[in-house]
């Protein structure tokens, strides 16, 4: 029986939704790969495969060869501890057999390691507890949850800004130059100047080849893989406008030249890019949100002692102390102490759970009143709020039944789209130039033809849906709604009725006083929820917040209670104006 194991790639130089269509063909080509899933919005690569037969740096390769990349994070770590270059060596070896770490260099005068990463497969404290479990130590510096994975992306934004500026400087006096001299708003010795065609050219090669170059490269990688994406229409409709220029200003032929038309192509394309990539930026933040919600330490006993660590150093078995008011740091089962908890961002409900010895109790949860100790049962990525963590970026990779068909649509427009540009150019190669025209036939139907390949470059088409599907999980996530696919949002629009198991808290958010019902005629409802709210003024208990709230709409006057008793898990106990008041369940009864 094979083995099934999944792993999540953050990749670069995606385009367009032919680049998709790419890595998964070339992906499914591997033995061993089970399912491949390849999202362009936040340019991720889910694949399935058997661990037996394929390993991750067959999977990367496999990427590279298909002409893009596998996004890494780079971390110069202090070692304490290394003696020598045997302890190097084998340092260096403990490293790369970590999945996810692709490179590891040791520097013994230094006392240094420089390293690469996948973020997606392991993590800097993953990568901290391999050296220290080798025998060294690690020099840590400030704040390590530092997303590596942002950082590449923030740098890729950065690449396409400053090649965008560059554009724009070189591509505006180039379209005002070109415009004004075809308006007749220059002076005729300037307009039929030789030298103005060569400052024309010498502002269009840098955009050409320089602000272009990763569209040449990124077409000539999906030829060699015998596809074609919508960086082969970009390609060659701005190489056409520019290579039928260039003769014209070298004075080899007469005509009028074209290199405004080349430049402006590749600046307005890498505007939109630039955009794109800022719009997919910001749509991982709902999970950012989410990882926010767990606290940074916890208080352990070790060596009978209260030690405070990074959450990250909590072990399986360590028993955790939880204050009143503080989030719990990990999964576990409470040992010690009772408690409620409000454990309203896993079940949406926001009366708290009562917790004693026995009791399960899960990270990021808020306890509310109570001191307890519990033994930790799942840390890191086994936590109930990890499993939610990886729901949502499972459900933001997915794809919906739509989006199939929008890629299969892809993998064969670009070819489409040439043989089109094609029979537009011969056709109007053979149509008759209007008599006193100063096109002629050629330069007419180049025009025509570019026209087709630049006008029909829909990167939208593969991006639109993921991100849709993005936007809607993550906004899902961010309101306690978890979707597990891009198929169930899909299927959401056509939802007439839902039927919730829940009470009022969905709604509202928390509880309210709906009605007061009195058994005897000697108490109005005012003077029941006058003694009741004043018993719980001051109280935690979302119960008792909501009675003191109507109270309080009610323009109620509360009493200070003579004495006051809290009996767990149960209610409360006090007297007001002489009189014995319990408020509690119907065990308290």
């Amino acid at each position: 029986m094979s083995e099934k194991k999944q792993i999540i790639l953050p990749i670069t130089g995606m385009t367009c939704a032919n680049c998709v269509a790419t890595i998964e063909r070339n992906l499914n080509k591997l033995e061993g790969v089970q399912q491949s899933n390849v999202n362009l919005s936040n340019e991720r690569a889910t694949v399935t495969f058997d661990p037996n037969y394929l390993s991750l740096d067959q999977i990367v390769s496999k990427i590279q060869k298909a002409g893009y990349d596998v996004a890494r994070g780079e971390l110069n770590i202090g070692i304490t501890g290394l003696a020598d270059t045997v302890d190097a060596t084998r340092l260096e070896k403990v490293l790369l057999k970590q999945e996810g770490i692709t490179s590891a260099q040791v520097n013994i005068a230094s006392q240094n390691v420089h390293l690469q990463y996948i973020p997606t497969i392991i993590s800097q404290v993953e990568i901290y507890k391999a050296i220290r479990r080798a025998g060294f130590d690690v020099i840590e510096k400030g704040d390590n949850s530092e997303d590596a994975e942002a950082k590449a992306r923030e740098a890729e934004i950065a690449h396409q800004k400053k090649l965008l500026i560059i554009g724009l400087v070189l591509t505006i006096p180039l379209f005002l130059l070109s415009m004004s001299r075809d308006f007749g708003l220059l002076p005729m010795a300037i307009a039929h100047s030789r030298w103005l065609d060569w400052v024309m050219l010498a502002l269009a090669t840098p955009v050409q080849f320089y602000v272009g170059k990763q569209y040449y490269i990124s077409a000539f990688k999906a030829l060699k893989n015998k596809s074609a994406n919508m960086d082969v229409l970009i390609a060659m409709g701005s190489s056409v406008a520019y290579f039928y220029s260039l003769p014209i200003v070298l004075g080899l032929l007469e005509g009028h030249p074209y290199l405004e038309t080349a430049a402006v192509i590749i600046t307005l394309i890498r505007l939109g890019k630039y955009l794109e990539a800022k719009a997919k930026g910001r749509t991982s933040e709902a999970i950012k949100r989410l990882l926010n919600l767990q606290p940074k330490t916890a208080t352990v006993i070790r060596n009978d002692q209260e030690v405070e660590l990074a959450v990250e150093d909590v072990l399986i078995g360590d028993i955790v102390l939880v204050k009143p008011g503080s989030k719990i740091p990990v999964d576990g089962v409470v040992v010690e102490g009772k408690s409620t908890v409000d454990e309203s961002m896993l079940t949406g409900e926001s009366l708290p759970v009562e917790k004693q010895p026995g009791s399960t109790v899960f990270g990021a949860t808020l306890n509310k009143a109570g001191f307890f100790r519990f033994e930790a049962s799942r840390i890191g990525k086994e936590t109930a709020l990890s499993q939610i963590i990886k729901l949502v970026e499972e459900a933001q990779g997915s794809k919906a039944p739509v989006q199939h068909l929008a890629d299969k649509v892809s993998s064969i427009f670009v070819p489409i789209v040439i043989a089109i540009a094609l029979i537009t150019f011969l056709v109007w190669i053979f149509i008759p130039v209007t008599t006193g025209s100063d096109i002629n036939g050629f330069t007419r139907a180049m025009i025509h033809a570019v026209a087709v390949l630049v006008i029909a470059c829909p990167c939208a088409l593969g991006l639109a849906t993921p991100t849709a599907i993005m936007v809607a999980s993550g906004k899902g996530a961010e309101l306690g709604i978890l979707f597990r696919s891009g198929e169930a949002i899909e299927r959401g629009a056509s939802v007439n009725a839902v039927v919730l198991d829940k009470t009022g808290t969905l709604t509202k958010g928390q509880p309210a006083v709906t009605s007061i019902i009195s058994l005897k005629d000697r108490y109005s409802e005012n003077d029941i929820l006058q003694l009741a709210a004043s018993l719980e003024k001051g109280s935690e208990h979302p119960l008792g917040e909501a009675l003191v709230a109507e109270a309080g709409n009610r323009n109620l006057d509360l009493h200070i209670p003579a004495q006051f008793t809290a009996i767990s898990g149960k209610g409360i106990r006090g007297i007001i104006d002489d009189k014995d008041i319990l408020v509690g369940n119907v065990r308290l009864m």
